[in-house]
């Protein structure tokens, strides 16, 4: 894996370069952050009397509806104390490559190695730098953060769990039509295939079974419906998002037991959901992970 630490503290010190100084507003607040180049708009949501609780940073679906996203994490937010931050990720700037696997292969080939973009460019730095922003604004430099995403958002949250060195407490992927495979014998997106050595080495993989991974999955979400990724390297992974997500949790579970590497990943359903973020987000289930350390 390409070694990101001294990239990513130059890129929170000074890819923040416009911030309102003042905190968050209680409640529902939205405000523009430009981090790298890039003007994000961020809708967040702070509960009344917050003492400082956590960050969650809310990724939305191919609908980009990011108020939506933060407004379905509301109640958890009251109950918890919990800061929530969901940055829109328009269409015209995150397309697919960019936004649900991660910013770092413009051009998919069939064979070869891939032209990996540059680390600072990676769609994950932003997620890391609209947190230091938050940061920032709260002027708690320290405030620990988690990550959630459904469909789309869980699909961006696949591959940034793989590449982007980060402190989250947790990464909660939800429904998402694909997975970053922990193998080298699938290409990328789907899996490390293609990649430099220093990307897809055993290492690699070994932090990406490490990471605290949540894999949250609706037990109805079995429709095969228009936004559902068809290509064959996605039906391999499995006949709907449910089975798609039990496989690649199972795939990692035995790779990281055959090998005696750490693994932290866990597998949380949510029963009688099928592919809804609101219910998913809101769920007894999602509070009860972010809950725990």
């Amino acid at each position: 894996m390409i070694r990101l630490a001294p990239l990513l503290l130059a890129f929170a010190l000074c890819g923040i370069t416009a911030l309102r100084a003042e905190p968050f507003p209680e409640g529902r607040s939205q405000r523009t952050v430009n981090v790298a180049g890039e003007d994000i708009e961020v809708h967040a949501y702070k509960p009344a009397r917050y003492a400082g609780g956590p960050i969650l940073m809310v990724l939305h679906g191919l609908g980009r509806n990011a108020p939506g996203y933060r407004d379905y994490a509301i109640a958890a937010a009251d109950a918890q104390g919990w800061l929530i931050v969901a940055p829109l990720f328009d269409r015209e700037r995150f397309r697919t490559w960019r936004y649900q696997t991660g910013g770092m292969v413009r051009n998919q080939r069939a064979d070869g190695e891939f032209a990996v973009e540059p680390p600072a460019q990676w769609t994950g730095q932003l997620f890391l730098a609209i947190i230091d922003a938050v940061r920032l604004a709260e002027g708690r430099p320290d405030l620990p953060y988690s990550l959630i995403g459904h469909s789309a958002g869980g699909q961006a949250l696949s591959r940034f769990a793989a590449f982007m060195p980060q402190q989250a407490r947790h990464i909660i992927i939800a429904n998402p039509s694909t997975w970053l495979w922990p193998s080298r014998d699938v290409r990328f997106p789907y899996g490390f295939g293609g990649l430099p050595a220093t990307m897809a080495e055993d290492a690699a993989l070994r932090r990406y079974l490490a990471q605290p991974v949540i894999v949250l999955l609706g037990s109805a979400d079995v429709r095969r419906d228009d936004n559902l990724n068809l290509r064959e390297e996605a039906e391999r992974q499995g006949a709907n998002r449910l089975d798609r997500g039990r496989n690649a949790f199972r795939a990692a579970q035995q790779l990281a037991q055959q090998r005696g590497w750490p693994f932290h990943w866990r597998l949380v359903e949510v029963p009688g959901v099928g592919h809804s973020a609101r219910r998913m987000i809101g769920s007894a289930e999602a509070l009860a992970m972010l809950s725990q350390q």
